[in-house]
């Protein structure tokens, strides 16, 4: 009897069910590759006025806006001695002391002895900018000595330049590469460009001469619909200067005057768009001050 012929049929196993975990996948590097590419979409459509404001934003000096004080620019403490700063608009947060003048010592020392009648003009004038001078060099010092005293200070020590001109001890406040003292197009201060003044109005405060404030801008067209450009921008950009200044202590009425004086006085000619060019000028005028009284020393 012939075997039965048996014919086995093998069905090889399909692809089986994955599910849908290589979908969550591929959406992740869509979604990565999206922000990636709008991320340079954005890097090449702002300006560089623009990034550097992004780069300010983020800067250590402004990091906190504390009004214990505890954790702003100048860690809790006044220049002068230890303690916190006071709230915002305080007139006295910001303290330096000046010694009195070595130069006053009495009008009679200027004629090696004489009665205070016998002063002459000339020699009164000569006393009267003896003691100026002293007074300028001794407020650049305290400045100078307030900004490398501070560690979150000291990345602005550039961007404060002190001269002693014909005019008088000038401190102007400028901007650096990467590191501005107001957004573009702006009359509104950054919060280190604030803090700044404060030190500058601490100093100044003592110091009996008027002021002249000016806004300075680089050589850069800018001009929006309205017609607002550098002239209007250098003349508000000082005048929010002079606020701050009022309003850490400074009396109005030293106020002399305030200027916007646009692109026409560049600190650096050689390059009129420079960052450098950007500024505010404070000037405490020469032959302002009270003179000295007779028979001593005249009070601070």
């Amino acid at each position: 009897m012939d075997q039965p012929i048996i014919i086995k049929k093998v069905k090889k196993g399909g692809h089986g069910h994955h599910g849908g975990a290589w979908k969550i996948a591929y959406a992740d590097f869509v979604t990565a590759m999206m922000a990636f590419f709008l991320l340079l979409w954005l890097l090449n459509s702002v300006t560089q006025e623009q990034l550097e404001g992004i780069s300010d934003y983020f800067s250590p000096v402004s990091t906190s806006t504390s009004t214990s004080g505890s954790g702003d620019v100048l860690a809790g403490k006044v220049i002068a001695e230890e303690g916190a700063l006071q709230a915002d608009r305080a007139q006295s947060s910001v303290t330096v002391d000046l010694p009195p003048p070595k130069a006053g010592q009495g009008l009679s020392e200027a004629e090696g002895g004489g009665t205070p009648d016998e002063i002459s003009e000339d020699a009164l004038d000569k006393l009267v900018e003896e003691r100026e001078e002293q007074q300028f060099e001794e407020a650049e010092q305290a400045l100078r000595d307030a900004i490398e005293a501070n560690p979150q200070f000291r990345q602005l020590a550039k961007s404060l330049m002190i001269e002693n001109t014909p005019e008088g001890l000038r401190i102007q406040l400028v901007d650096q590469e990467g590191l501005a003292m107001f957004p573009r197009g702006s009359p509104e201060m950054y919060l280190h460009t604030r803090k700044v003044i404060e030190l500058v109005a601490g100093v100044i405060q003592q110091m009996p001469q008027d002021l002249a404030i000016s806004g300075h801008t680089d050589a850069t067209p800018f001009v929006t619909d309205s017609g607002y450009g550098n002239w209007e921008l250098s003349a508000d950009r000082a005048n929010a200067a002079r606020r701050a200044l009022v309003r850490y202590g400074i009396p109005a009425k030293r106020i002399a005057r305030v200027t916007g004086r646009a692109a026409t006085e560049p600190l650096l000619a050689e390059d009129p768009e420079a960052p450098g060019n950007r500024r505010l000028s404070v000037v405490l005028l020469r032959g302002t001050g009270a003179p000295p009284q007779e028979g001593g020393t005249q009070e601070q």
